[in-house]
């Protein structure tokens, strides 16, 4: 296989922007070269791919990743967002690492800064360290690293902490000083300086960021015809820690979402699915959290989901070096917050550093849609649209309802308004935040309950009520 063809299918650039290596086994010779990227234009370093292009592949990939994240957690500083991901070409295994242009250059590997020129690394000298200095002093602080006005003690959510350390464990994605100190936690994953809060911070784990920034709230529409007007199915507005935003918006689009039927060939069953890919509808709403502009005060979010077709518009233009052609056929990824990016890469929610326009464009392709396409304003901001206007196959009229076992027993266990203990205690289970994860938030996300005081979520005497919708799936159900 050809360094073309292998750039090709790994949607990356070339030149400085893009290094080669045999294996993955020598951790000091990839530590400069992401070190190199950092400092210079960013890139990937593929471990597995000979110079010439030769795939060699890098044996035990499950045993290299954590190895790898290990050392870019502890031996760059500072701190920086860099993707370590496993991919197959020709039935074997290689190594990807992405790293974006640093933010806070300059960077150092083992106290030792590198740069990229041409196609080498090498150390950097005094000069070229100063102009660094100087630019990084002369640049304004980016939004997320400000300090917020928010309490660690009081503001908090704790459980979105621990969720991000059992998320990054799991995968052996980042390495915790002291996973039980909160602090030291959101210092590790800079969220906190000079024991205070960040404004990334804020929006990844506060309770209630909206409190302080309005703008971040998702607003999500779906309208009754493929013309906006003033006629709509549904309207919410969804606020809190981005985690949950992303889950609730996204909630919001497969439920709205009409369902296609397909046939396969040599295949009598009927095949039902999302109108849109599932994967390339989350990574177009992730890239909206953590690529927009936070300190448009009037900027935010908004989903709307028509018959045929689907748009999700962020606040602020294409980072610099980044274009709406380049999107569909992957780029080296620049990012505008790249602590947001980073906790979200530790959530799972973004994979593919610079990747996701391309694979979404190639999902689409294969469910028989037109590829995304991407407008971008100084003023209306960066909008992706998925449009299923020559979709020829059978797409029933009703929005998909399916919900989880777990969702029909909430609704057949409520009776009248009741709080999360009396729920909990009706449904027999111990964990209060698996009823909160399993059953209450996919209910509300789906409309089906609603909660008595919907203006203050966490409020002492919160209670949870059927809705309309919910009353009306229980008694097509034959519920009580």
């Amino acid at each position: 296989m050809t360094p073309r063809r292998i750039e090709e299918l790994l949607c990356l650039g070339e030149g400085a922007q893009i290094e080669r290596k045999p294996s993955a086994r020598d951790l000091n010779a990839l530590g400069k070269i992401v070190c190199g990227l950092l400092n210079s234009s960013g890139g990937y370093l593929i471990c597995g791919v000979s110079a010439k292009g030769v795939v060699t592949g890098v044996g035990d990939s499950a045993a290299a990743l954590p190895r790898l994240d290990k050392l870019f957690a502890e031996k760059i500083s500072p701190k920086a967002h860099v993707t370590v991901q496993a991919d197959k070409i020709q039935g074997r295994e290689v190594i990807i690492i992405g790293a974006a242009q640093g933010k806070d250059a300059p960077y150092a590997f083992a106290d030792v800064i590198y740069i990229r020129q041409g196609g080498n690394t090498r150390k950097a000298d005094l000069e070229t360290i100063r102009d660094m200095v100087t630019r990084r002093a002369l640049e304004p602080q980016r939004w997320e690293r400000r300090v917020s006005e928010a309490e660690i003690a009081t503001d908090i959510d704790e459980r979105e902490v621990q969720a991000t350390v059992a998320a990054a464990q799991a995968v052996r994605r980042a390495f915790f000083r002291e996973q039980s100190d909160t602090y030291m936690v959101l210092e590790d994953v800079s969220a906190a300086k000079h024991g205070r809060l960040t404004n990334g911070g804020d929006v990844l784990f506060a309770a209630n960021p909206a409190m302080r920034y309005p703008q971040i709230r998702i607003s999500a529409i779906r309208f009754n015809s493929d013309k906006s007007g003033d006629t709509f199915g549904d309207m919410k507005s969804f606020e809190g820690p981005l985690h949950r935003m992303f889950e609730d918006a996204y909630s919001f689009i497969i439920r709205n979402t009409p369902t296609i039927s397909r046939f396969a060939k040599r295949d009598p069953k009927r095949r039902d699915a999302p109108l849109y890919p599932e994967q390339a509808v989350r990574e177009a709403l992730i890239n909206a959290l953590a690529h927009r502009d936070y300190s448009a005060d009037s900027g935010g979010i908004s989903v709307h989901v028509y018959p045929r077709k689907l748009e999700i518009r962020n606040a602020g233009a294409l980072p610099e070096g980044v274009t709406v052609d380049s999107l569909s056929k992957g780029h080296i990824s620049v990012l505008r917050n790249p602590d947001i990016a980073h906790v979200a890469y530790l959530r799972g929610l973004m994979e593919k550093a610079g990747r996701g326009g391309a694979l979404m464009a190639r999902q689409c392709r294969e469910r028989g849609l037109r590829p995304p396409k991407w407008q971008s304003d100084p003023h209306l901001g960066v909008t992706v649209t998925f449009d299923a206007t020559d979709v020829t196959t059978d797409v029933t009229t009703d929005v998909t309802t399916d919900v989880t076992t777990e969702v029909n027993r909430l609704l057949r266990s409520l009776r009248g308004e009741m709080n999360r203990a009396e729920i909990q205690a009706k449904l027999k289970l111990k964990n209060a935040e698996h009823l909160r994860k399993a059953y209450l938030s996919p209910a509300l996300a789906l409309g089906l309950i609603e909660r008595t005081i919907p203006d203050k979520p966490r409020h002492p005497r919160q209670k949870y009520r059927l809705s309309a919708a919910g009353e009306k799936r229980l008694n097509r159900r034959g519920g009580n």
